[in-house]
């Protein structure tokens, strides 16, 4: 095989293709546009592009087919939409880029965006963007579900793209750039105390999957693997990815969200007492 069908879409949509087309577009436009003190710098950029690009890559390449034929290369597509990639995405903060784009739209287009405002702010409650995160990763390898999944192209499609849109909203809750101290923010505590509780679920069920006798996701056994590998073995590492690299993930983001919380401690006064008085 060449390279080039390495890189070409196995199962192409062109829903997909143009989606990944249209975020960089818009995000390459806007950087360019805007004014040049609140550009994100080369950093943040490439951090961006790399988070889209690593999700269009497990997505539209021939890692797609693997994905389908071996479920410890499932888990590692699930790992990069679910976390790597948004992780990435939200780190990069494209905000600013965001923001001018959104000062750009008539003032019509604004008040008919309101009803998806209202949405993403039901969806960036802790609680229900925590229990989606983590309900969504149980749901999609509940063995019935899973097997229907991996043999609907349309129910395959509904979940590779639920993962994406649940990781990218949930990791912008974790990683909002706006600080607590001045805006509505979610806590730097309660982030880190999130992060922590998601991955103790995570890490249940990578180590059911691990310790299960017998195989719990039979349908690559019905639509054969892509390689000559134990079902037992293809199991076992599937089950690891879901174990730790997760759980990693969460120290990670705690680690830096710590880093966050200390560089603006005693920055910024806190909202209950924005103003310090003082008597002679």
């Amino acid at each position: 095989m060449s390279i080039f069908d390495y890189v070409a879409p196995y199962d192409f949509s062109a829903l997909t293709v143009l989606s990944y087309m249209l975020v960089l577009a818009f995000y390459g436009y806007g950087v360019l546009r805007m004014p040049e003190g609140d550009r994100p710098g080369t950093g943040r950029i490439l951090t961006f592009v790399l988070g889209v690009m690593l999700c269009y890559g497990v997505m539209q390449t021939r890692f797609d087919y693997y994905s389908q034929y071996m479920f410890f290369v499932h888990r590692g597509q699930h790992l990069i939409l679910h976390h790597l990639g948004p992780f990435l995405i939200a780190l990069s903060n494209p905000l600013p880029v965001m923001r001018f784009w959104y000062n750009q739209i008539s003032p019509g287009l604004k008040v008919a965006l309101k009803p998806v405002g209202f949405v993403y702010r039901c969806l960036q409650q802790p609680l229900i963007a925590s229990v989606l995160f983590v309900g969504l990763i149980y749901f999609w390898l509940w063995p019935p579900i899973h097997f229907d999944a991996m043999l609907s192209r349309n129910l395959y499609w509904i979940m590779n793209w639920s993962m994406l849109l649940d990781g990218l909203l949930f990791w912008w809750l974790i990683f909002d750039p706006r600080s607590p101290a001045l805006s509505s923010a979610l806590g730097y505590g309660k982030r880190m105390l999130i992060l922590a509780l998601v991955a103790i679920p995570q890490m249940v069920l990578g180590a059911t999957i691990v310790f299960s006798r017998g195989m719990v996701y039979d349908v690559y056994e019905v639509c054969g693997r892509a390689w000559p590998m134990e079902p037992a073995t293809d199991q076992l590492i599937g089950g690891l990815l879901t174990w730790i690299p997760p759980a990693m993930m969460s120290i990670l983001g705690i680690l830096i969200i710590l880093r966050r919380a200390m560089h603006e401690d005693g920055k910024y006064p806190t909202r209950s007492n924005p103003l310090k008085v003082t008597t002679s």
